[in-house]
């Protein structure tokens, strides 16, 4: 499933001189990919040059990522200085991602800290292995995960990365046997076929480059949609927030 985003559909949270926070919707690439079709990237370049009438290029700086399925809050810097300040608290682990994920039944354990799996990714075929500790290539994944709600087929997960492999949370949570819903690639027939993989980043919090600031930033999943209609996200975003594990 495809979305095409334009200027006018882009969402955005905040910005000042150094930073722009937007919403990034679900099959919407991060940046331009083989497929051609408009990405964040570009689009917030193309903000930026018809806002503030900018001659040529404007500038963006990638910082992180979401997978294609993936929807939620993003941050991109406005300038290089910003960029690699950025880039140094990722790097330090400082940069908090937050996800709520719904998972096709309900984990044994329902709350873990530091989940480890060390997976392998196949470029020629987009995906992503559990692999065993010591395999050429393999490369350690952690998260930290709590189930909030749960009911007969599904459960809410929120999620915590620890580290930011390709395609982590829908493998690691797939090796429990409880794949992301909508999942086609690592959940088969186990997940319904023909709505979106239900992962969203609800949260990012980091220190601000340039000012020092802590900032912290909440986007709602799609709650009126299938699944996330069944839970209630809305409360339960309320309070893990205030609830570290």
């Amino acid at each position: 499933m495809r979305k095409f985003l334009t200027v006018d559909d882009l969402n955005i949270v905040y910005e000042d001189n150094h930073l722009i926070v937007v919403v990034k919707p679900q099959n919407v690439p991060t940046c331009p990919d083989e497929s051609g079709d408009p990405d964040m990237l570009s689009v917030i370049k193309e903000y930026l040059i018809k806002t503030y009438n900018k001659p040529g290029n404007a500038y963006v700086g990638l910082v992180h990522r979401l997978d294609r399925p993936t929807g939620g809050v993003m941050v991109f810097a406005k300038t290089s200085k910003a960029a690699s300040r950025l880039s140094e608290t990722i790097r330090q682990g400082e940069l908090d991602k937050r996800y709520f994920a719904v998972l096709m039944g309900t984990p044994r354990e329902h709350q873990v800290t530091h989940l480890t799996h060390y997976l392998k990714k196949y470029p020629e075929k987009n995906m992503v292995y559990v692999a065993a500790m010591g395999e050429e290539g393999a490369k350690k994944a952690v998260l930290n995960y709590k189930i909030l709600e749960e009911n007969a087929t599904m459960s809410l997960a929120d999620i915590k990365l620890l580290t930011g492999r390709s395609h982590q949370i829908r493998v690691q949570m797939a090796a429990l046997s409880t794949p992301l819903f909508g999942d086609i690639k690592y959940g088969g027939d186990k997940t319904p076929v023909g709505y979106n993989i239900a992962l969203w980043e609800v949260e990012l919090k980091f220190t601000h480059p340039i000012t020092k600031e802590k900032l912290m930033f909440r986007v709602y999943p799609p709650v009126d949609d299938v699944p996330w209609k069944f839970f209630d996200v809305k409360r339960f975003l309320t309070i893990t927030i205030k609830n570290e594990y």
